[in-house]
This record gives C-alpha cells, sequence and structure tokens, in this order.
C-alpha cells in the first residue's frame, strides 16, 4: 500500500520526536528505524531529517550534541525535550482526531 507522501509530510517533526521519544539517536539510525518499522514503505531522506532537526532544535524540542568517537565515526546526537515531549503528546492528540474524523467521513462515502 503506497502512503501519499503530502499526508506524511506534516507529521516528520511527530515521527522523529517518537522516535527520540524510546531514547536518545542520530540521523541515520533514525531513518533507518522508521524504514524498518514501515517495511520500507516509508523512507525519511537525510535533507528531510536534518531540516526537521534544525526546525525541532530552534523550537526547543529537541537538543543535540556530539557523541564519543572512539566507537567509529563522530555522530551528532538528538535528546528530546520536555518540551519535545508536550509537542508529541499534543500532536498524537491531533492525530487520533483526524484519523477518527477521517474514518467516520470514509466510512460516510462508501455506504
Amino acid at each position: 500500500m503506497a502512503i501519499a507522501a503530502d499526508l506524511l509530510r506534516g507529521y516528520t517533526d511527530t515521527i522523529i520526536l517518537s522516535q527520540l521519544s524510546h531514547g536518545d539517536s542520530y540521523g541515520y539510525r533514525i531513518s533507518k528505524n522508521v524504514a524498518e518499522l514501515t517495511g520500507g514503505s516509508l523512507e525519511m531522506k537525510e535533507a528531510t531529517l536534518y531540516t526537521a532537526f534544525r526546525r525541532l532544535e530552534q523550537s526547543g524540542c529537541i537538543r543535540s550534541y556530539w557523541g564519543d568517537a572512539q566507537t567509529g565515526a563522530r555522530r551528532r546526537y538528538y535528546t528530546i525535550t520536555e518540551e519535545g515531549l508536550r509537542r508529541l503528546e499534543a500532536d498524537c492528540a491531533v492525530w487520533e482526531e483526524t484519523q477518527q474524523m477521517l474514518d467516520l467521513l470514509l466510512k460516510e462515502d462508501s455506504q
């Protein structure tokens, strides 16, 4: 099943916040997680991810730090803040309402 890119574009920040709510991570790992969780149906491109990281950091939803380079390449890690957790909760509530409304409207059309 193909998922409309326009539909998901509005949820990029929420997807990232959700991933970070499980623990600190870095761009490539988040991208790989999303691809694995969706069976490859959704890929988050590097440019999209890093634009979202900047936006989320500027809004106070995440913070970044440099990881330890002893285990390989030095990576920039991201961590969710209290503001980010509040935003994630609010975004998920909006998603639930939207999903319920769409379910009603789409079922209405099929009758």
